[in-house]
């Protein structure tokens, strides 16, 4: 089989890929070791900026996510039992869109059969070879079977656990981490948000965050430590536990109710330099990780294809490689400054174990100094709504 693109990964930046390369005349097959109905079991972030949700548009599926995503023009930090609300399209002109990951995922896949787009499931041992040379294929297996796509650009969709990035381990790629400390116990219930907009509340007892994935479906989240185990927190406590982290009158007027989904997750920092060996693009989570405190990386995936499909469409209609060869260093400049925004809003809404009193004080300090400064408010919601790509 041959194809011009082979997408590795159907998560939402290879459906999207993938989905522009179709709508602009570019051959592409997507392969991916799961069903799809795994695929879409996935429960993930959902809080998208302003770019990726016209490139939803641009590849003819943002129309539910308009009619049924929730706008949000601002939302809340809480510290010292105080709240500051972040005006982001009074600072910036713009807003986010609170929709799930999930239904973004639909959404792609279900534009994907309406437009003939194929996509090879359950595909296992998926090797992408000779990148290296003007003859890239990738190798998969099904029902025993070897199978060859030949093409002419891999595209490493697949995440930080899949086989794109370990392809090129040991070819000059340079990889930078921070592990944090703690991670993320989150549930999903199907109870009223406490609020219209996102609280990001910091307290000596640790960082909470109250999301939603709807206005009858809640994403709440508490800091807790990394051994800990999600038996230990029936919901009960869970609830105990974030209601105690926010100003009271937040948590007076929390519905609670039992969970849907519960999990733990582990925050850490992550950056995997350059992003092109030859014909193999590492795109997303295959290249970056960023912690959730700044609700970048599904967006940072977006902003990835963005510069990989611009590069590819330049390449077959205009004879050009320009876009291509510039697209790790486009790439990696804006994952970087993600990356430092994402750094510093874990930095300054969590608690360290190291911090102490000293540290926490510190803290309260730079939001007070936040919550009094349009300059320093301006510089978070630009960040927070996404710089231009």
């Amino acid at each position: 089989m041959r194809t011009q693109v082979a997408i590795i990964g159907s998560g939402p930046s290879g459906l999207l890929l993938g989905q522009l390369l179709t709508d602009a005349g570019i051959d592409n097959v997507i392969l991916e070791r799961a069903t799809q109905d795994y695929v879409l079991g996935r429960i993930r972030a959902g809080v998208l900026e302003e770019g990726m949700a016209g490139m939803l548009d641009e590849a003819g599926a943002g129309a539910r996510m308009r009619r049924e995503g929730l706008p949000h023009d601002g939302f809340d930090l809480t510290f010292s039992a105080r709240h500051h609300r972040i005006d982001l399209f009074g600072l910036t002109g713009k807003h986010v869109i609170v929709y799930g990951q999930t239904e973004v995922t639909r959404d792609l896949m279900d534009r994907r059969a309406q437009t003939g787009g194929v996509t090879v499931y359950e595909a296992a041992n998926v090797q992408p070879r000779d990148f290296d040379g003007a003859q890239p294929y990738v190798t998969y297996e099904q029902d025993g079977i070897e199978h060859r796509l030949y093409c002419d650009f891999i595209a490493g969709c697949d995440g930080y656990h899949g086989p794109s990035r370990k392809a090129v381990e040991g070819r000059g790629l340079e990889t930078f981490e921070r592990v944090y400390p703690f991670g993320w116990l989150g549930i999903v219930a199907d109870v009223p948000p406490v609020s219209h907009e996102l609280i990001y509340s910091n307290h000596p007892r640790g960082f909470a965050l109250c999301s939603m994935r709807s206005n009858t479906r809640s994403r709440y989240y508490v800091q807790c430590a990394l051994d800990e185990k999600v038996e230990e927190w029936p919901d009960e406590r869970f609830w105990d536990e974030i209601r105690r982290r926010l100003p009271t009158e937040t948590a007076e007027k929390m519905t609670t109710g039992p969970s849907i989904e519960k999990s733990i997750a582990p925050l850490r920092s992550f950056v995997a330099e350059p992003m092109r060996f030859g014909r193999l693009f590492l795109v997303g989570d295959a290249a970056h990780i960023v912690p959730p405190t700044g609700a970048k990386g599904l967006n940072l995936a977006a902003s990835d294809v963005r510069y990989l499909f611009d590069g590819v469409r330049e390449h077959y209609a205009e004879k050009s490689d320009a876009g291509i060869d510039v697209y790790s260093q486009r790439a990696l400049r804006r994952v970087w400054k993600a990356e430092r925004f994402s750094w510093w809003m874990t930095n300054t809404m969590h608690c360290f174990p190291e911090q102490g009193a000293f540290g926490q004080r510190i803290q309260e300090a730079e939001l007070d100094y936040l919550a009094g400064s349009v300059a320093a408010s301006t510089s978070l919601a630009e960040n927070y709504v996404g710089l231009p790509y």
